[in-house]
């Protein structure tokens, strides 16, 4: 079950490995997905499409963090 917080009004959603981005998020929010053991960050844009960083964190903590760190500086 995805889990929800909020940080500088922003929706952090992570994600179990079954989940999908469109069907937790809506614009504005930031998702965390799992992948084999790691963790990508990704964003949800207005139109709705998704982008995120080239690479996964290894661990949920810091893809965590990376997504607190861009609702600061208002992704």
């Amino acid at each position: 079950m995805a889990t929800t917080i909020v940080h500088r009004r922003v929706r952090i959603v992570t994600l179990e490995a079954d989940e999908i981005v469109g069907e937790h998020c809506v614009a504005g929010d930031i998702a965390l997905v799992p992948d084999g053991g790691k963790w990508w960050t990704q964003f949800v844009a207005e139109d709705g499409s998704v982008e995120g960083y080239d690479e996964p964190y290894d661990d949920h903590n810091h893809a965590l963090w990376a997504a607190k760190a861009a609702a600061e500086m208002g992704f």
